[in-house]
């Protein structure tokens, strides 16, 4: 991680990418930056479970910090008990709850992860600045 693109401020923050490769994380990413992904969602017993207030640095696909978001909201549900508002703050597809549905599936099957009846932790969280203009988000 090249650290001196990051302010002294988020140092200590933990980091990560979303998705599970380059591709899908720019992809992931450049929707946070736009302000279109205000969710995120992982399996119950991945090590990167969060907390409302806690800070993220975000890493791009090729591991450069990119910006810092803050988790807003976490609870845990179902994989068949998401609901529509949360697949629309997810930002992906056409935002609808058939397309999470599917893209979901087939990113946790890629996982060996998947099941209808799997607890998520679902999160929200707000951007609160991206490094590469230094905008900070209102």
């Amino acid at each position: 991680m090249n650290v001196e693109t990051v302010p002294e401020a988020y140092r200590g923050l933990r980091t990560f990418a979303f998705g599970d490769g380059p591709e899908l994380a720019d992809k992931l990413l450049d929707l946070v930056v736009r302000g279109i992904k205000t969710a995120t969602c992982s399996t119950e017993d991945e090590p990167n479970t969060s907390a409302p207030g806690e800070r993220w640095i975000v890493l791009d696909g090729r591991g450069d910090p990119h910006c810092v978001i803050e988790t807003t909201e976490v609870s845990y549900r179902r994989f068949d008990e998401v609901d529509a508002a949360f697949a629309f703050e997810e930002g992906e597809g056409d935002r609808s709850l058939n397309y999470w549905r599917e893209a979901h599936r087939t990113y946790f099957t890629r996982l060996g992860r998947f099941s209808d009846t799997m607890t998520l932790m679902c999160e929200r969280f707000r951007l609160v600045e991206i490094f590469a203009d230094r905008r900070i988000a209102s």
